[in-house]
């Protein structure tokens, strides 16, 4: 397993070790005593399957209180994943860190609790399978604007499909602190 270290320096892009011959691959998507020896000392309580669409974005959505650490990995197609640093007293607040992900590169990112996660379909279509340390809480729920000038994301497009939800979250900057996350 390779560790490469990311901008945000608590966000961690991991490359498994992929065993392929004629036949395939194999590939272990999660060890727990592989992952903790590499910083992820967190457990998991819940998996998430999201199947999108070309073009769709998704994002950016966290939980604060009951915060969400994320193991993100693409089973079929591929996504540009994106997270965003929203913890109010971080060096780093407001900056994002994005990576292409795909059922090819085999790659998965590990977003910890304190930032938002969004991502976008660039194939025809994406299957997005991701572990979370805390369960979904509808009253914890946060979403921040996909496209705010603030955060600057360079997305693939600035037309997306998205959720009605989507459309009405704030810009970062209009956030009440409160509901923000901290270290």
């Amino acid at each position: 397993m390779q560790i490469i270290p990311t901008d945000l320096s608590d966000v961690i892009e991991i490359v498994p070790d992929v065993y392929s011959d004629s036949r395939g691959y194999f590939l272990e998507t999660y060890q727990s005593l592989r992952y903790q020896v590499n910083g992820i000392k967190l457990s998991f309580v819940q998996d998430n399957l999201s199947y999108s669409v070309k073009n769709t974005l998704r994002g950016l959505h966290l939980q604060h209180p009951n915060d969400q650490g994320k193991l993100i990995q693409v089973i079929k197609g591929e996504i540009y994943d994106v997270a965003v640093d929203v913890r109010k007293n971080s060096s780093t607040f407001g900056q994002w860190v994005g990576i292409v992900l795909s059922d090819t590169n085999i790659k998965q990112l590990f977003i910890p609790e304190g930032f938002a996660h969004g991502f976008y379909v660039i194939s025809e279509e994406a299957y997005v399978l991701y572990k979370c340390t805390a369960y979904y809480s509808s009253e914890c729920e946060l979403g921040i604007l996909w496209s705010d000038p603030s955060i600057g994301i360079d997305w693939p497009t600035m037309t997306p499909l998205l959720s009605p939800k989507d459309t009405l979250n704030l810009p970062l900057n209009e956030i009440i602190p409160s509901q923000l996350p901290s270290i």
